[in-house]
């Protein structure tokens, strides 16, 4: 790689299955790591990477495909505050049901395990306890390290490393689960076009959104690229009826602790007008994923009913309850 040539996919499945096995001393992985920050990552390589987790992972069923995974690479350094998890909980409380598949934040404060973990939740790999999450709440959430070997032999590097890795674009492609839908954020538009391309192949309704200034997910700050099953678009705020933010709005705060306050603020209806509007857009996609037949008008007035009603507060209660 060094030399400037690729893996082959059978070949990038063999290395993640040796990485998962334990095979390579820390400075081998980070220097591994390293490659594909000073070059894309290839069609071939992402699959084989994806295909050793899968093959290696602890497969969960919970009984249902009526589900939806939402989801971002991170990595895009803008170190906002926790707007696909949020957006989970908005959406489970439409009735909907959400798996979501997360992780410790790599190079942000705080991830969607960090947030979570400062709620007193506990992270369960418990087949039980994750489906009567589901049942009860509308959402199961499933820390990945606990799923994947791989990705907690390497979580004490990437945590060193510090930088966006290729375990970022993998972790949206290997919930246990396998979810037949997903809304995707994605960092660049080339990697839209791989995980667009990989979703059509293995036959996933996926929708896949980024913010053009480089967020990956719908941040208001930009006009916004969406693909999915009805084709390519891009869609500026004003179109969903909202203003366009600026960084600062989504701004996560310097420790877990601020990005938690926000969280809370959002499902309780007290975050301001940019915070709650950006999760509520991502909401509306997830919703029209699900069911493409709503239009984005009713998608984003089902949103702010989630929040308004307080029954995204209620849901993440019931959440807490259930997983501490």
């Amino acid at each position: 790689m060094f030399e400037h040539k690729n893996l082959s996919r059978e070949e990038a499945r063999l290395v993640l299955l040796n990485i998962a096995d334990g095979r390579y001393n820390d400075a081998q992985l980070a220097a591994f790591m390293t490659v594909f920050l000073m070059r894309s990552i290839t069609l071939d390589e992402l699959t084989g990477f994806r295909d050793a987790l899968l093959e290696r992972r602890l497969p969960v069923n919970l009984g249902t495909d009526e589900v939806i995974d939402i989801v971002g690479t991170g990595g895009d350094g803008k170190n906002t505050f926790n707007i696909s998890t949020a957006t989970c909980f908005v959406v489970a409380a439409t009735g909907r049901r959400v798996v979501k598949h997360g992780n410790y934040g790599a190079s942000s404060v705080s991830g969607a395990s960090n947030v979570l973990e400062q709620h007193g939740v506990r992270f369960t790999s418990d087949t039980d306890k994750l489906r009567r999450s589901l049942d009860e709440c509308g959402v199961s959430y499933l820390h990945a390290p606990l799923f994947n070997p791989a990705l907690k032999s390497v979580a004490p590097v990437r945590k060193a490393l510090a930088v966006r890795n290729f375990f970022n674009m993998l972790g949206p492609l290997v919930n246990p689960t396998i979810p037949k839908n997903q809304l995707l954020g994605v960092y660049n538009l080339k990697l839209m076009r791989l995980y667009d391309y990989i979703a059509q192949k293995e036959g996933i309704n996926c929708t896949i959104v980024h913010s053009l200034d480089g967020y990956d997910e719908i941040s208001l700050t930009a006009p916004f690229k969406v693909i999915g099953k009805e084709g390519e678009r891009v869609y500026s705020p004003i179109e969903l009826g909202m203003a366009q933010a600026v960084d600062a709005d989504l701004f996560g705060g310097n420790t877990v602790e601020d990005a938690a306050k926000i969280f809370d603020a959002v499902l309780e209806g007290r975050a301001t007008t940019a915070q709650e509007n950006c999760v509520v857009a991502n909401a509306a996609l997830a919703i029209r994923t699900l069911e493409p037949e709503i239009t984005i008008e009713k998608a984003v007035g089902e949103a702010h009913e989630s929040i308004h009603s307080g029954r995204a507060a209620a849901t993440f209660k019931k959440f807490i309850e259930l997983n501490s």
